[in-house]
């Protein structure tokens, strides 16, 4: 009975402890470093993504994003800005240096902000592909966007609205009217724009009471890092570019080599950054194969349906992995712009033909210098007498030995029953003229 006792004693006590076990705190990363460096773009919300997806599997309590930025692509900010609202975690934007343009409107999604003393944040005007100020209603959109972003962390909006209309008056702050705002970081904490200034990350995470707890650098695979420069709406034009000229200077070349590999390797650099960004999916790659195929089989058959059909699986299936449309159906244009100069240097001044057509056209010719005729030349008629069998009007039927042949005058006119002269035999035309004394009897 006392060993009974015993060992119930001591399982109660396993239990306990394995019930308590669950409530004491794990030593897990409680504090993720992300990095925003460089532009923003497509390529940069997927890193994003997958950076707090770990820092929430992790349960990390604070997600700190290391600004340093000059701005981006408004569309992307706004998936970025939109990803940043749906996380459950506090997020912190430490200001390393600058955080302008769309880093600005990122930074004013966090929960704090936190600037080092050479910090800047602001001028956040949109911008064309050109570097001109937007259209009305792009820029229109953007304030209000800039105006919310604000708004969502409690700041005062005329500010953000300041770092993106030049028509906002603030003297005080060199933002005169004409001019666009940018904040330092002593500015920054005046207006209520920052929440402290540091001097580096440790500083940061001593001023958040985060001292005792670990951090996590995140850091960018080299994947991630070919993928958000792939992904740059700069260098897709240019991809798309060197893989249909390419294409195009293989179709003129012998054999596959260089231009062929370039192409191929340009079009799949394409697919792969936007298959690692999340943009594109596996079935824009399927549709590009199928279109290719497609054109390539029109090559070996008539008709042209296929080559279209395939043509238009191909451009869909480009514009289907870039996200954007617009910028995609941009970017096809001057692909397709380049593709035509490309062969029309080749034909015009290289003076080349598509090798490809070469096995699919017949080039020989059945003329007579190589042993082609479309009838016998009967050129042992010439000199002999024939009857008219018809009038010649100037073309007829004669008759020779018994023989019907059809010919022709030299312009006159011959009666029937006349006698005539074969003068010429070219192929099939006969040319006679009439014999008017001295003939023989045919």
């Amino acid at each position: 009975m006392k060993w009974t006792r015993v060992i119930s004693g001591y399982l109660l006590l396993l239990i306990s402890v394995l019930l308590i076990l669950p409530n004491l705190p794990v030593s897990a990363s409680e504090v993720y470093r992300i990095p925003i460096q460089k532009e923003v773009e497509k390529g940069l919300y997927a890193f994003l993504q997958r950076a707090f997806e770990e820092a929430e599997e992790a349960g990390a309590e604070v997600v700190v994003l290391d600004i340093n930025t000059p701005g981006g692509f408004v569309n992307s900010a706004e998936d970025i800005a939109k990803l940043m609202d749906e996380t459950p975690i506090d997020i912190v934007a430490f200001i390393n240096d600058d955080a302008l343009s769309a880093g600005a409107f990122l930074a004013l999604h966090a929960d704090k902000i936190y600037m080092v003393p050479s910090g800047r944040i602001g001028a956040a005007a949109v911008i064309d592909g050109s570097g001109n100020a937007a259209e009305d209603k792009a820029n229109s959109a953007w304030l209000t966007s800039m105006k919310f972003a604000a708004e969502s962390s409690n700041r005062d909006p005329q500010f953000a609205l300041a770092m993106a209309d030049e028509k906002i008056d603030l003297p005080q702050y060199r933002a005169e009217r004409g001019k666009l705002l940018t904040l330092s970081a002593n500015e920054a904490r005046e207006v209520g724009y920052s929440e402290g200034t540091v001097a580096s990350f440790e500083e940061l995470i001593t001023k958040l009471n985060l001292s005792d707890v670990t951090v996590t650098a995140v850091s960018e695979t080299l994947a991630e890092k070919v993928a958000r420069f792939i992904t740059n709406p700069i260098i897709v034009p240019i991809l798309l570019s060197i893989a249909s000229l390419g294409l195009i200077v293989e179709l003129y070349s012998p054999g596959f080599g260089v231009a062929g590999t370039m192409g191929l390797t340009a079009i799949g650099l394409f697919f792969f950054g936007h298959l690692v960004a999340g943009l594109a999916g596996y079935e824009s790659v399927l549709l590009f194969v199928i279109g290719l195929v497609l054109v390539v089989a029109e090559f070996f058959l008539t008709g042209g349906v296929l080559g279209i059909i395939g043509l238009a699986l191909i451009i869909g299936s480009i514009l289907l992995a870039g996200g954007n449309v617009v910028h995609m159906g941009i970017a096809v244009l001057i692909a397709l712009f380049v593709a035509i100069v490309g062969m029309v240097i080749i034909m015009k001044f290289f003076g080349k033909n598509m090798k490809l057509f070469n096995k699919i056209i017949l080039k020989d010719s059945t003329d007579t210098k190589h042993g082609y005729v479309s009838n016998i030349n009967r050129v042992e008629l010439i000199g002999k007498s024939a009857l008219s069998m018809t009038p010649l009007r100037p073309s007829g039927t004669i008759i020779l030995e018994g023989e019907r042949i059809d010919a022709v005058t030299e312009g006159g006119y011959i009666e029937m029953g006349k006698v005539v002269k074969i003068i010429k035999v070219e192929g099939s035309r006969t040319v006679v003229r009439e014999v008017t004394e001295g003939v023989e009897e045919a």
